[in-house]
């Protein structure tokens, strides 16, 4: 495939991923304030799982097949397809179900595609304020039809910065620790409990960088190319003690926030 016909493919593949996103999205706003008794678990007490995250990702898995029957998918709540055509959709269906049972207004869609494991689209559905993040690779990130910039900040002692924790209790304990030593180090950190949408605002300006370990594909898979395409740097740990931890910022604020927060994490004591 060369260039030309990989821009056509990316933009395509955003024009799908918005069109299902927005539906998916529709019901998401529909089923607000109905789950507080429709309520499950999976890895932790605190880790929740409703059936709008199974309904929503059930409709996203059905519109992509349909139009796309040959793709892979991986979606958070358990759909596993193999691609015969190497494109493969990572789709988390309602990124931020813990605001979403709560009615705190930060939760959405996230849909990606990639091609052979390089991304090629990405699409958040912010549901709350009915933004509509997106990025096709080599045409720029988007909010709502325009373009986005990431914050041109480079000073990270001035920097607003996200973050968000995990499930496990051990974890929660480390990661406090961790924020405690990379607060007073920048402007202020927030915490809006939806990594997808964490990395739109990065994306847009709204924070500056943001960090966090623990998070999986679909949590970042959108998010990531939208503030690549956007003008800023992502990146993450695969491997050992720190593996699942991502970075999302502008490129001059990239590096010093990894800096950050590895030497916070060294000097933050695990629990035994």
């Amino acid at each position: 495939m060369n260039d030309t016909e990989e821009l056509a493919l990316s933009a395509q593949l955003r024009e799908l991923a918005e069109a299902v996103a927005l539906e998916a999205g529709e019901l998401l706003r529909t089923r607000a304030g109905s789950v507080r008794t429709d309520v499950g678990t999976k890895s932790t007490v605190t880790d929740m799982v409703t059936e709008v995250d199974r309904e929503s990702e059930l409709l996203v898995t059905r519109r992509l097949l349909a139009a796309r029957p040959g793709d892979g998918i991986t979606g958070e709540e358990g759909t596993a397809r193999v691609s015969s055509t190497g494109i493969h959709w990572v789709i988390d269906p309602l990124d931020g179900t813990t605001n979403y049972i709560y009615g705190f207004p930060a939760y959405g869609v996230s849909i990606a595609a990639e091609r052979e494991g390089r991304p090629m689209a990405g699409v958040v559905f912010d549901a709350v304020r009915g933004e509509l993040f997106s990025a096709a690779r080599g045409h720029g990130a988007t909010r709502d039809g325009q373009r986005i910039r990431v914050s041109g900040l480079a000073n990270l002692s001035m920097a607003l910065v996200g973050t968000g924790f995990g499930y496990l209790p051990a974890r929660r304990e480390h990661q406090g620790r961790v924020t405690g030593y990379v607060l007073p180090r920048v402007r202020d950190i927030r915490r809006g409990g939806s990594a997808a949408l964490d990395h739109c605002w990065v994306a847009c300006g709204r924070l500056d960088a943001y960090y966090e370990q623990g998070v999986q594909q679909w949590d970042y898979a959108a998010g990531a190319l939208i503030v690549e395409e956007a003008g800023g740097a992502t990146g993450g740990i695969v491997q050992g003690a720190l593996a699942g931890m991502r970075f999302a910022a502008g490129p001059s604020l990239f590096e010093p926030l990894r800096a950050l927060v590895l030497e916070a994490e060294e000097r933050a004591p695990r629990a035994s």
